[in-house]
């Protein structure tokens, strides 16, 4: 319980930074950990996330950097940052991305994917979605040449938007010890406490990381919920 007030109190303090305020910065808590003990006793307590989106007149930019944290420190840190160009009308654009991390005792392989995406937004902009088809290309792989398919998500609800529920996922072609595919997922639970006045945080449940691996053979293979 003491670890969880000390993550719930940086939250405040972070979100509460004027100069910080542009970007979104998250700090979690993994009770899955608690859940699956017997499988998962080596898994960080805590992980945060930094991200940004910046529109502008040639498209849109987004990152963000995942870090892992064990009482000795650091255990592993993940990031993605993507570009969309689009100089244009119309709903498409090209889409650029890399991803890349590391972790004590290894690095997670460079990935460097390109493609389109579809954007749709309504009028007043409370609901919208995502999807990009794209190359991937995974340096050092065994199979470098892959395909990526991801969708994204957004729900603006109830009074002024208190809540939100948004999201990612993510299918994409890799050689693993599970198969061949791997589809990754995060619904997002967003209770917009920032809505009401004086109030500069909000309070987020999510599911981070349900991943699938479809195997030869077999309808999937069901890997772990790393997060919640």
């Amino acid at each position: 319980m003491k670890q969880i007030i000390s993550a719930l109190f940086l939250c405040m303090l972070l979100s509460g930074i004027p100069g910080l305020q542009a970007q979104n910065i998250q700090l979690h808590y993994d009770f899955g950990r608690s859940l699956y003990d017997k499988d998962l006793q080596g898994r960080p307590l805590f992980t945060s996330t930094v991200e940004k989106f910046h529109p502008d007149t040639w498209g849109s930019t987004y990152f963000f950097v995942d870090m892992d944290y064990t009482s000795e420190g650091v255990a592993s840190a993940y990031w993605e940052i993507a570009r969309e160009i689009k100089f244009w009308k119309g709903p498409f654009s090209a889409h650029l991305e890399y991803n890349g991390g590391l972790s004590k005792g290894m690095s997670y392989k460079n990935a460097y994917l390109a493609g389109a995406t579809y954007t749709f937004n309504n009028a007043s902009f409370s609901k919208g979605f995502t999807l990009t088809a794209m190359y991937k290309y995974i340096q050092k792989s065994e199979k470098p040449n892959n395909f990526q398919l991801t969708g994204t998500w957004y729900i603006h609800f109830a009074k002024n938007g208190l809540c939100t529920f948004s999201g990612f996922a993510d299918w994409w072609r890799e050689k693993n010890p599970h198969g061949n595919f791997i589809f990754l997922t995060e619904p997002q639970f967003w209770l917009n406490l920032n809505k009401f006045e004086k109030i500069l945080f909000t309070v987020l449940f999510a599911v981070r990381e349900l991943y699938v691996y479809t195997a030869p053979n077999e309808k999937c293979a069901v890997g772990k919920i790393s997060q919640i």
